[in-house]
């Protein structure tokens, strides 16, 4: 099968079997790409100590916003192309692609040199303490180094999925955390070079990453044909990329702006090894995310292109199947964490008081998972329909508008403090699916009535 009609399948293909094509190379790139960072966490915990696990706790949110760059210009991009290709506007489609590989690439590099130059405020902002920060200090030097070539493919591998091609970012992203997994146990234990040489395997697989998926699109394998004029982003199209993926960055970066308050919380109230426990906890409830943000992919291109071909029939069709999907998906791992705490930390850490620690505030972080794959979809779905102001809102309420507020009160009213901090949580991702089905509904509601 051609590219053309690979894309031309995004509108005749049954949805089932549609979303089952697209969704499931996409959920399974997605875990692989979580290896990135939960194989890292394994092989430090085991292989460098419990102070180790809290700096790598101190440095995910760092990370994140190198997620956010190469997400945000890659849904906002991958939302505006399905569209286009869904109206048959292939050249505008093609011109968008190659701006944005130029705004992810710009983006992370400014990212990676700020973050070089302002190392240690950074991470003291982030909650490194003075025995962390060495720790810290060696991880996140390195994987800024190659912040911008991950950028770039976390954008290309979005892109790709626009066009209905979701099996070459899957492959992609197994071709980055297969050489990492790999790498790993090479540079920490046979080599010795500790937390150092965790973070060199996840740039050497994030460079294997990069080259397979440009290589995709520059060897001209892909159905998006653009010049190397289109490079060089125009300044309306590159506005309304960020407009349109905005909400990815606010979903993804009030994480890290949240960490900021969780982290210094927790140093408050607590101790190092109750970071270093969350940080572990964060790392397996990412990994359980991810097949969320899978579906969402896979689902993005079926959505983006019925939507702009006015099949709204099929859209709402998509749709359904989505929320019931991740429901099922966040459901089974919410009966996981609720089962099996200890089990589950063990696999990280040898430090029975990490374990203990960390399985009491695992299972209180999970309490409203099951509700977590409705809201994901829920603000999904309006990155994927262009409606960027309701998306953005939706992305942020968890973070900022209930988690914040609820952790710096909860405190002062649950004993012991911690207590408080851990139980914001659940209490958030309730008030946030909730905002969610109210927008989400009453856009069923409009499809309806546009339907023929």
């Amino acid at each position: 099968m051609n590219s053309a009609e690979r894309t031309a399948l995004l509108g005749t293909q049954p949805i089932g079997k549609l979303l089952i094509r697209l969704s499931g190379p996409a959920i399974t790139g997605m875990l692989v790409m979580s290896m990135y960072n939960l194989v890292d966490t394994i092989f430090v915990g085991k292989g460098v100590g419990t102070l180790a696990l809290a700096a790598l706790a101190v440095c995910f949110p760092i990370q994140l916003f190198l997620l956010a760059v190469g997400k945000t210009v890659g849904i906002g991009a991958a939302s505006i192309i399905s569209r286009k290709l869904g109206a048959g506007r292939e050249k505008e489609a093609g011109r968008i692609a190659g701006g944005s590989f130029f705004l992810a690439a710009l983006f992370g590099l400014l990212i990676s040199l700020s973050g070089l130059i302002f190392l240690d405020p950074v991470l003291k902002l982030f909650g490194a303490s003075s025995s962390i920060l060495p720790f810290a200090r060696d991880y996140l030097s390195i994987i800024l180094l190659g912040g911008t070539f991950f950028t770039v493919t976390v954008c290309s591998n979005n892109i790709a999925r626009s066009e209905g091609n979701t099996r070459v970012a899957m492959i992609s992203m197994f071709a980055g955390a297969g050489l990492n997994i790999i790498l790993d146990p090479i540079f920490i234990f046979v080599l010795n070079m500790g937390i150092r040489g965790a973070a060199i395997a996840t740039v050497i697989g994030q460079l294997s990453a990069f080259a397979w998926i440009t290589g995709y699109f520059f060897r001209g394998r892909s159905h998006l044909q653009f010049d190397w004029k289109h490079l060089v982003p125009r300044l309306r199209q590159s506005l309304n990329v960020l407009r349109i993926g905005s909400p990815s960055f606010a979903r993804i970066v009030s994480g890290s702006i949240m960490a900021i308050a969780v982290n210094n919380s927790i140093m408050h109230y607590g101790h190092e090894i109750h970071l270093a426990a969350l940080g572990v906890t964060n790392r397996m409830l990412m990994f359980a995310l991810m097949p969320l943000f899978g579906l969402i992919q896979g689902l993005q291109p079926v959505v983006g292109y019925n939507y702009g071909a006015g099949s709204y029939e099929r859209v709402k069709k998509a749709l359904k199947y989505a929320v019931i999907s991740a429901t099922v998906l966040s459901g089974a791992y919410w009966l996981l964490f609720e089962l099996a705490p200890r089990f589950m930390l063990s696999l990280f850490s040898n430090d029975e008081i990490l374990i203990s620690s960390g399985a009491g505030i695992l299972k209180v972080l999970v309490l409203m998972m099951p509700v977590v794959g409705f809201q994901v979809i829920g603000a999904g779905t309006f990155q994927v329909l262009g409606k960027a102001g309701i998306s953005f809102v939706l992305s942020i309420s968890r973070q900022i508008f209930f988690l914040i507020p609820l952790m710096l009160l909860l405190p002062y009213l649950i004993s012991p403090p911690l207590t408080g901090v851990w139980a914001a949580f659940p209490l958030a991702d309730l008030l946030a699916a909730c905002v969610t089905a109210v927008f989400f509904i009453r856009e069923i509601r409009n499809m309806k009535l546009l339907a023929p």
